[in-house]
């Protein structure tokens, strides 16, 4: 017909899913992060050996409620919010106190009565494992084989980092408990660090360890037991509440957040290689060569975890609900598990009939034109 033209073809669109690439500059704030939790973790070594005469269960108390009480003024500075667990958040945050940092340190000093130093230091050096196999499963993904190659290497140099040492049954037993206890710390803060946040997390857990601490200490050491700390006590305590528990629990909670449990666990090697290089720095004896050996071996396993061509995802998404979510899923930010993107396709449409065109079906139907053959450009 003339003035009519066919439609325009579908536009064919590109179908094609790019590359996800993790943004660098949060992965490094991740690794950053962890490790400097795990500095202040191993740097502590010296500084718990104080209060080894001191009320164990008052001076716990003194510092989990000094920690909470810095992390709340802190987060009011910076605006951060801290808000209130609901449900079954309460199970996941009083599992944190409870596991692992009630029970954890009961087990350290009960243990340290059966067992040297070392086999509870190569319980702790087990955890990466761990995380690597139990953290994607909590996150729901699954786990990867190159993330428990390198979590079993950090471990195995940990070990030698840590030496062996000798125990008992009893011994054997609180070493299990220390690493369960430790592992707990970070699995059961996945669940609820997509609502709460490293800071909420950490301020939480802390208050609710005063509470427990503060009970045990009422009941076995009396409810005057905090004067009998003296000077080196309270400096112990305060070092313990700044660095190792209000700046390195939010440090590692926020690597774990953006890391993933599998892969920030691998930075708890260095807690290890931090304790053996600060007893030089306070003027003890120079490591053995297996204790070098074993630090070498954990930079091989980190250099394992964070080679460069391996994903690491980051998350800064914010849950919709207000209910307990994960703070993020590893499987969205590979290309393979990315869902393709849907193509946009152009759908023809019919030209606007011109004024003063007939727009009866006998007219435009190919049935009512002779022949049945179709209308030129109606095809």
């Amino acid at each position: 017909m003339p003035g009519l033209r066919a439609p325009d073809a579908p536009a064919t669109a590109d179908t094609s899913v790019p590359e996800a690439a993790a943004p660098p500059r949060g992965a490094a704030i991740g690794v950053a992060a962890g490790s400097a939790a795990m500095v202040c973790v191993g740097g502590s070594v010296a500084v718990s050996s104080v209060l080894a005469g001191a009320p164990v269960y008052t001076a716990e108390a003194v510092r989990y409620g000094a920690a909470c009480l810095l992390l709340v003024a802190l987060a009011r500075l910076t605006g951060r919010h801290v808000t209130w667990p609901r449900k079954t958040e309460w199970l996941w945050l009083s599992g944190i106190a409870v596991t692992g940092l009630v029970v954890f340190n009961l087990a350290l000093v009960e243990g340290s009565r059966h067992a040297e130093p070392a086999v509870l230091g190569v319980a702790v050096a087990c955890v990466p494992a761990v995380l690597a196999l139990a953290g994607p499963l909590l996150e729901g993904t699954r786990p990867h084989t190159a993330a428990v190659a390198a979590a079993l290497v950090v471990t195995a140099g940990a070990g030698l980092v840590q030496g062996l040492g000798r125990t008992d049954a009893i011994g054997v037993a609180w070493a299990v408990a220390v690493f369960g206890c430790e592992a707990a710390f970070t699995l059961l803060a996945i669940p609820v660090l997509g609502r709460h946040g490293p800071w909420g997390v950490s301020v939480h857990a802390t208050w609710l360890a005063t509470v427990m601490f503060g009970v045990l200490g009422a009941i076995n050491e009396g409810p005057l037991a905090v004067m009998k700390l003296d000077r080196a006590d309270w400096l112990a305590v305060g070092y313990l509440a700044v660095a190792v528990t209000a700046a390195a629990f939010v440090l590692w909670y926020s690597s774990v957040r953006r890391l993933g449990a599998s892969r920030a666990g691998l930075l708890t090697g260095i807690a290890p290689v931090a304790a053996a290089v600060s007893g030089v720095l306070l003027g003890g004896p120079a490591p053995r060569p297996l204790v070098w050996a074993g630090i070498a071996v954990v930079a091989v396993g980190l250099a394992l975890g964070f080679r460069k061509g391996r994903s690491l995802c980051t998350s800064s998404t914010t849950p919709l609900s207000g209910g307990t979510s994960r703070p993020w899923s590893p499987a969205s930010c590979t290309p393979r598990a990315s869902p393709p993107t849907r193509p946009r396709t152009r759908t023809p449409t019919s030209p606007r009939p011109r004024p003063g065109w007939p727009t009866a079906r006998n007219r435009s139907s190919p049935k009512s034109r002779p022949g049945g053959a179709p209308s030129p450009g109606w095809a």
